[in-house]
């Protein structure tokens, strides 16, 4: 009678682990998939007068206290990653100016720039870029304070989780933080993660984020909408919220580990998300060409885990060429033109709405009335569990409709 009872218990361990050695099938079909799009990769054109810099944003380290990650690590990750730059927004303390303490400047070839994460009086949050000497009073400001302040000294304010308060609407922020990281991980099932982690940790720790990704749909709406409601330009930005501090641990009394598994390095953070800068070739990367650029909206976001999207392109083709971010008067002739140095389906939404839809390394797209326009490039040729995700996010053009703007189309 035992020896059945067991039998049937060892059967039912069996079975219930089947779902999970499938999970980790498809994640070995998925990266076998992943090497073979690199390998037809289409080298970044040199003819575009603008560079694509690669950096992630979003970052803490241990002066904040909700990390445990330090500077070695951070630049160690920052350079493996071939990143050009990397955002800090520390968590401020009372009692120091951490925004001042954190890394500022190229170290290892990578530009820091230094800045805070903030809370404001209204329940929003703020990513201020650089930070703020007086980041631990914010709590105490409204998010138009505090972005009237940010503003007057040069600097920019992000409106992070953007789905957890809706006052950042209706406040001139610089841009929204439309995807985050950690937000994302949100739905993760623990238990469900404890065992794809026995059967595919080892083997493919980077590619089980694929088990939980998902659009950012409900952040994309709230944008679209902010931008409509306001009629104004609105930044996108993706937030890698790194702080290098899931895991489980054993240290010596000094505090060297001597056993542990680290869930949320800072490397494999940088490589699963990142905003790319499209900053003109006479300028050069620095502390205040690449914040010009992304106030303007000259940026993008990508999934590079999936793909290197260095490349990518979306612009407007009219008189004068625009790229992302930009303004373009509505003229007979006007087309939206997206590449990508992969074969991909490009979703072109208007004013938040999907309006057309074309595959291939480019999609060009006829303009025939104004609205705020932006892509989406899906990688469908990659399997489960991301079929039909995206991999890139643009920022939208701005097509305006003035009565300067020469013959117009017929309405």
């Amino acid at each position: 009678m035992k020896r059945k009872i067991l039998i049937v218990v060892l059967g039912m361990l069996v079975v219930s682990q089947l779902p999970f050695a499938y999970r980790r099938y498809r994640l070995s079909r998925l990266r076998r998939t992943i090497q073979q799009l690199a390998s037809q990769r289409v080298p970044q054109s040199t003819e575009s007068e603008f560079i694509d810099y690669q950096g992630v944003i979003h970052v803490h380290s241990s002066l904040g206290g909700h990390s445990t990650g330090n500077f070695a690590e951070l630049i160690s990750a920052a350079k493996a990653n071939q990143l050009d730059f990397v955002i800090m927004t520390e968590h401020p303390q009372q009692d120091f100016d951490t925004a001042a303490m954190t890394l500022s400047g190229v170290h290892a070839g990578v530009l820091f720039i230094n800045g805070n994460e903030v809370p404001t009086s209204n329940g929003d949050r703020l990513l201020l870029i650089p930070g703020s000497p007086n980041a631990a009073s914010a709590g105490s400001q409204t998010t138009q304070e505090l972005v009237d302040k940010q503003r007057a000294a040069g600097g920019l304010a992000f409106a992070a989780y953007p789905t957890d308060s809706a006052n950042w609407q209706s406040n001139s922020v610089d841009g929204v933080e439309v995807y985050n990281l950690f937000t994302n991980t949100r739905r993760i099932n623990p238990v469900v993660m404890f065992f794809d982690g026995l059967w595919s940790y080892g083997r493919y720790p980077e590619l089980m984020f694929a088990n939980f990704f998902a659009r950012p749909t409900e952040n994309l709406k709230r944008w679209d909408d902010a931008i409509s409601a306001s009629n104004r330009k609105l930044t996108a930005i993706a937030g890698n919220d790194a702080h290098s501090n899931v895991g489980v641990s054993v240290n010596d009394a000094s505090g060297k580990q001597l056993l542990g598994v680290k869930l949320d390095p800072y490397e494999r953070s940088f490589r699963t998300v990142r905003t790319h800068v499209l900053i003109k070739k006479d300028r050069g990367l620095s502390r205040e060409s690449l914040l010009e650029a992304i106030a303007l909206g000259h940026c993008y976001l990508s999934f590079d885990l999936f793909g290197d999207a260095k490349g990518f392109s979306f612009a407007a083709i009219g008189a004068e060429p625009k790229i992302q971010g930009d303004e373009i008067d509505l003229v007979n002739g006007l087309s939206l033109k997206a590449s990508a140095p992969l074969n991909t389906r490009f979703v072109l939404l208007k004013d938040g709405n999907v309006i057309d839809q074309k595959s291939g390394p480019t999609a060009d797209f006829p303009v025939s009335s104004p609205g705020v326009y932006r892509v989406e490039a899906c990688l469908d040729w990659l399997p489960a569990p991301v079929t039909g995700q995206p991999w890139i996010i643009s920022n939208p053009i701005y097509v305006r409709l003035r009565p300067t703007a020469g013959p117009l189309i017929s309405q």
